[in-house]
């Protein structure tokens, strides 16, 4: 399993936090293009624990 990262679509803009696997073609959620890549100086946030 990946780790949590920062992605930046490259045609949007979008910023998006996901899990980090090589295996996997990312699409951006916004604008659904396939051109996305991690933002290496940008930690991704902490995951937020389940409510309650």
């Amino acid at each position: 399993m990946g780790e949590n990262v920062t992605f930046k679509c490259l045609r949007c803009g979008h910023e998006f936090c996901g899990v980090y696997d090589t295996d996997v073609e990312r699409m951006c959620p916004k604008c659904r293009s396939n051109s996305v890549r991690r933002v290496k100086d940008k930690p991704a946030p902490p995951a937020h624990p389940p409510k309650k």
